[in-house]
């Protein structure tokens, strides 16, 4: 590997090997093997050749040898030297690099590819990440952190990232949390695939998921390893406890502080009741609490880990809070799980980043994550309040739900307008927008739109609402069945 600028290039780089039986003097065949090297680009421009005397040595010859291959290709323009400088390589003697091969001309993509503004879900705000604070915890970590903490871990995490979680969750989220009982992986879906793998070694056959839901990312890896994967329908509260309690399933996903995608909180009657399901027939819940920190309506509302710490597995992860790209995610287990999940974390990666983990135990112990949730949360609340006041202007028709925390909304579609068509529409328009659809694994009567608004400023969701209600303005007028309007018939309610 070449050394650029004025980096001394080792003697070993040059690579020179001397016939001292060759009619050819040493000091050509020194020179000619720099050449060919320059030429070639193994060294390009800028590179400091080794000191004569350094060459000298290492070549076993005298260093006049070597001062008079220098002079050669200083004198062919090949090198150049200043008084008291290293002798480098001239700019114009590098290589030229080889011509990229010709790329293909991508094509122009359409507008609905390139949206004027986009309703995505499923992250925080990026550009709200708190670089400042993270980097003093970063700084803490390299300056404070012993040299064996670099080394290989245990299949856990570092104590520290699991002691800082334990007390937080425990304060904020109402767990009930040991240390010991928590392991750290890269997010929830890494979480999800580890846990699943193995509960199926220990004979799990079913999984079940509230529909609509996540489901894609566990059915996958339940199909893959030979599970069957089944839904429970979900209401205006979460998960129904009546389809519950005839569930036959060995475990169970649910996301009971905001349901996915509907925004239903699973009252304490419910919760109590999927627990003693739970209890009677051995299952696992792993409860999904994916941005319960984020409630603007509503008084905090526990984790279910914290009524039965047994028969729930948490999963909470860093992603929603402060960027999906930093990969830190957790669980804390019932106790027979913990040396079969982390066995199986050691096997999958060896640990997550060390490094990373000790940050944000920092960041946590420090009290820098709460103000950071707690100067998000007002920016958030002022989103969601523009979206819902641009939609009951513009949209009447639509109904909202789920509006009380997280960091996206559903709204509902009135009968006679097709999810797929509206979000076809939206697309034409310059709007992203996502339906409920793809999350059901059964039918439904009618379909709605998720609405993300995280990453959008209040004007920013204003013009999106309007582009929007422009669309379905232009869509043909149906009945409530999905027909065209025929001549007579009454109009649709509006929208």
């Amino acid at each position: 590997m070449s050394n650029l600028g004025t980096n001394l290039s080792p003697v070993s780089e040059l690579a020179i090997d001397l016939d001292r039986n060759s009619e050819d003097a040493l000091h050509r065949q020194i020179g000619a093997s720099i050449r060919q090297r320059i030429r070639s680009g193994a060294l390009p421009a800028g590179v400091a050749l080794p000191p004569t005397r350094a060459l000298a040595a290492e070549l076993g010859v005298t260093r006049g040898v070597v001062v008079e291959a220098y002079g050669q290709l200083l004198a062919e323009g090949y090198l150049t030297s200043r008084s008291g400088g290293y002798t480098q390589v001239a700019s114009a003697a590098a290589a030229a690099p080889p011509a990229a091969p010709p790329r293909p001309e991508r094509p122009v993509p359409p507008r609905s590819a390139c949206p004027v503004v986009d309703f995505g879900y499923g992250r925080s705000n990026l550009a709200a990440f708190p670089r400042a604070a993270w980097l003093r915890s970063v700084r803490h970590v390299l300056t404070e952190a012993a040299g064996e903490r670099l080394g290989y871990l245990d299949g856990r995490g570092a104590v520290e990232i699991r002691s800082a979680l334990a007390a937080y969750l425990n304060r904020v989220r109402g767990t009930n949390a040991d240390p010991d009982r928590i392991v750290i992986t890269n997010g929830y879906a890494q979480a999800l695939s580890l846990l699943i793998g193995v509960l199926a070694a220990r004979g799990a056959r079913s999984v079940a998921v509230e529909d609509p839901s996540a489901s894609d990312d566990a059915r996958p890896i339940a199909q893959a390893l030979g599970l069957n994967v089944v839904g429970v329908p979900v209401c205006g509260d979460g998960v129904r406890v009546d389809a519950v309690a005839e569930l036959s399933a060995d475990v169970l996903i649910l996301t009971p502080s905001h349901q996915w995608p509907t925004g239903g909180v699973l009252s304490p009657q419910a919760r109590v009741a999927v627990l003693a399901w739970a209890q009677r027939t051995g299952a696992l819940v792993l409860e999904d609490d994916y941005d319960a920190e984020y409630r603007y309506d509503r008084a905090p509302i526990g984790a279910m880990q914290g009524l039965d710490p047994d028969r729930v597995a948490y999963a909470g992860t860093a992603s929603k809070t402060l960027a999906p790209g930093i990969r830190l995610g957790w669980l804390i287990l019932p106790p027979e799980l913990v040396e079969p999940f982390a066995e199986a974390k050691l096997l999958a990666d060896r640990g997550s980043p060390i490094l990373d983990q000790l940050t944000f135990a920092d960041f946590l112990s420090r009290g820098e994550f709460d103000r950071h949730l707690r100067r998000m949360r007002p920016i958030y609340r002022s989103r969601r309040d523009a979206l819902l006041t641009a939609l009951a202007q513009h949209l009447p028709g639509l109904e909202p739900t789920g509006i009380a925390a997280g960091l996206h909304l559903v709204a509902w579609l009135p009968q006679g307008l097709d999810e797929a068509t509206v979000i076809a529409a939206a697309a034409r328009e310059g709007v992203a927008v996502a339906g409920v659809s793809p999350y059901r694994l059964s039918p439904a009567p009618h379909g709605g739109l998720i609405f993300g608004y995280s990453n959008l400023n209040e004007r920013a969701i204003t013009d999106g609402i309007t582009r929007l209600a422009r669309a379905v303005s232009n869509l043909p007028e149906r009945t409530t069945t999905g027909r065209r309007r025929t001549s007579g018939s009454p109009a649709p309610r509006a929208v």
